[in-house]
């Protein structure tokens, strides 16, 4: 972890930018330079270094202030499938070491990227509440030794494991993001909604430096979770990292209707809404990245709009594949 006069390099650049740019999707620009469906994109760490630096160079000059290490599946519950979790340290410290290469010289973060275990947690899985803590802090440990700026918990869904995870984050001295996966109605898969995730965060004696949202449905739910978000606890420092749409298959590839045009429409949303980090998820590629980086940087005015306003200009958006089916799991990118 980095520390500049007293603070993290994570608060400083957040402090002096006012909004940050996060990358975009890890998963589907590794898949654009061949990643096969079905492999481990945290096996390329040590196997493939080059491809993952690409990807982070990429986004990197593309304008991203964060990139997101190559680690989101890298818990030993994910790794198990691929018959690697015995490998958890060698490989998230790959990661971030590849990530700090990509960025040397920059001003850019390292965020390392912690995904969910894959399990329910109990009463309506397998996984307790220790052992969860256990799995995420086996792999923070791994991260914060490698020097990452700070650990990304990302597209949660349930307390259980979010609370899991916060616990496991608290055992060290790291500054923290957490986003969750707004893409049911507006509420997780497991029913929390943006609201509870706020009053969550303004009650938990381990508080997070940001919270808001990743994957999803689209553009217009990251922005309406930054909305709730900052309408129920002004100090909060937002996050929306939005999918580009529900994937649709065309022939024998998938696309996601969102495209980098788009970027604009919801970065003054997003920014009007109080959003403080901005970034793209599934389906999003570097000019994404590029076109969110522009419009940050050609200025966002306007007043907080009300939420008819986002329904109006981005609900569209996240709509345009209502009824497409989620193919691959639930995985960033």
């Amino acid at each position: 972890m980095t520390k500049d006069s007293g603070c993290t390099k994570f608060e400083r650049l957040l402090a002096e930018r006012g909004v940050l740019v996060a990358d975009g999707a890890m998963g589907t620009t590794l898949f654009s330079l061949g990643l096969e469906g079905g492999g481990c994109p945290e096996l390329l760490n040590v196997e493939h270094p080059e491809i993952v630096e690409q990807v982070h160079r990429r986004f990197i000059e593309a304008g991203a202030d964060i990139i997101l290490t190559n680690t989101f599946g890298g818990n030993r519950r994910r790794l198990k499938l691929h018959k690697l979790e015995s490998r958890v340290d060698e490989l998230n410290k790959a990661a971030v070491e590849i990530a700090q290469k990509a960025a040397a010289g920059r001003d850019v973060i390292v965020a390392a990227s912690i995904g969910p275990t894959g399990d329910l947690f109990e009463p309506l899985g397998p996984l307790s509440h220790g052992e969860g803590v256990d799995v995420f802090a086996e792999q923070i440990a791994a991260v914060v030794d490698a020097d990452a700026d700070v650990v990304w918990i990302e597209t949660i869904s349930s307390f259980e494991e979010l609370n899991a995870a916060a616990e496991a984050a608290s055992m060290f001295d790291v500054p923290v993001s957490v986003t969750m996966s707004f893409d049911t109605n507006g509420r997780t898969m497991m029913g929390i909604s943006p609201t509870q995730l706020a009053d969550w965060w303004a009650t938990t004696p381990f508080r997070p430096v940001s919270v808001g949202a990743n994957c999803g449905i689209g553009p217009g739910d990251g922005v309406a979770t930054v909305y709730d978000l900052t309408g129920a606890h002004s100090e909060i420092v937002p996050v929306t990292k939005a999918n580009c749409g529900l994937p649709l298959y065309e022939t024998d590839r998938l696309v996601y209707p969102v495209g980098p045009g788009h970027m604009a429409e919801y970065v003054e949303l997003a920014v009007r809404s109080g959003a403080r980090i901005v970034g793209s998820c599934c389906g999003s590629t570097p000019a994404h990245t590029a076109a969110i980086r522009a419009a940050l940087d050609a200025g966002v005015a306007g007043e907080r709009p009300a939420r008819a306003e986002i329904e109006e200009r981005l609900g569209a958006h996240s709509s345009a594949a209502v009824g497409a089916r989620r193919t691959g799991g639930r995985r960033r990118g």
